[in-house]
């Protein structure tokens, strides 16, 4: 059991883990969300310009039906074909260009505002696993492969119900169509085709942001990490808790080897007298003020008197001083002012009982 929960997914993706994916190009985005912007700006742009794009159709259709076209289909050549195809493309394309690129613009800043500035070399190397029979039938039964399914399914769903509720309202005015101009009747049915085409982009955004939510929650929870990944990524980033911990223990003990051997230079111990040392240096013409050389608490403290009385360093006990000292001096630091009068006070005494001057 305890193995069990060691291997769930529990806790939340590390900032590394993040950074680590977003570098691999994986981040959370919806590919449908982009296609119905596109397909919803280009159809908009379409529809903006509804009249000058009609009176384009209506010329292009004209110039293509007119002027002989039994002729030209009776001498019609392989040269004439590529000639007129340049012709057709030369034409139509002033008029497609701004259409797709809009559409190309709009699916651009929407995956932008999905995923970020992004790129990635990584999507680009051959990922030979693909073409494995073997992963390729076990992606074919995959829980993400259902669920694009069923997304799709919904979609075409959608998109029947929304034709046909479309089509069954326009039927009458399609048959009164028999009665106008062939003009008046294109013109009618392209605004009915937009207007459904429109009505479809925009029921397509409101799938896709459905999905947007499912593919954030998708992403965040393949994120997600074990708790034996967290430890490991602790190591990785921040050291062996055991190899800091022995790292720290050395530390301490040069320190206090080095403490140790400044003792030597102090020139009284201040004691709680149990609890709490503090060793203080002060040369004249050296130090500004005395300085804390060793402090130590509980057994270090005990050291630190036994050292100092083997240096025959004077040993003075006063509570509130020594307990004031080894809270806010750190060692090598000089005494603070609103101390100066009390550690004079105990100089002085250490100079007369030891008759320094």
């Amino acid at each position: 059991m305890a193995q069990k929960g060691s291997s769930e997914k529990t806790e939340k993706a590390s900032p590394k883990k993040r950074r680590d994916a977003r570098e691999r190009g994986e981040v959370h985005k919806s590919i449908d969300l982009v296609s119905a912007i596109m397909l919803f700006m280009m159809f908009g742009a379409l529809r903006l310009g509804f009249n000058d794009f009609m009176e384009f159709l209506q010329t292009f259709v004209h110039d293509r039906l007119s002027g002989g076209v039994a002729e030209k289909a009776a001498n019609i050549t392989a040269r004439s074909v590529m000639v007129d195809y340049q012709n057709i493309l030369m034409t139509v394309l002033p008029s497609i260009i701004p259409i797709m690129a809009t559409g190309f613009v709009c699916g651009i800043l929407a995956h932008v505002l999905q995923t970020g500035p992004l790129f990635v070399t990584a999507k680009l190397k051959p990922d030979f696993s693909r073409i494995n029979p073997i992963n390729g039938f076990q992606r074919l039964f995959s829980p993400t492969i259902l669920v694009e399914l069923a997304k799709s399914i919904i979609k075409v769903a959608v998109l029947v119900y929304v034709i046909y509720k479309y089509v069954k309202a326009y039927i009458p005015d399609f048959i009164r169509m028999i009665y106008t101009s062939p003009q008046k009747a294109f013109s009618y049915l392209m605004t009915s085709c937009f207007s459904m085409a429109i009505t479809i982009a925009l029921i397509l955004i409101s799938l896709s942001l459905l999905d947007a939510l499912y593919q954030w929650w998708k992403f965040e929870k393949d994120l997600m990490m074990t708790k034996q990944e967290v430890k490991e990524e602790y190591k990785q980033t921040e050291g062996d808790p055991q190899i800091k911990g022995k790292i720290k223990q050395k530390q301490r003990r040069m320190s206090m080897m080095r403490m140790m051997r400044d003792l030597r230079e102090a020139t009284v111990v201040v004691t709680n007298p149990d609890h709490y040392a503090v060793a203080l240096r002060y040369k004249e013409n050296i130090d500004k003020a005395p300085v804390v050389v060793a402090k130590g608490q509980d057994y270090l403290a005990l050291k630190i008197k036994e050292k100092a009385k083997k240096y025959n360093i004077a040993i003075v006990e006063n509570k509130p001083v020594a307990r004031a000292l080894y809270y806010s001096c750190p060692i090598g630091s000089e005494i603070p002012p609103e101390m100066y009068q009390a550690i004079a006070d105990i100089l002085i005494y250490v100079y007369k009982t030891t008759n320094k001057r």
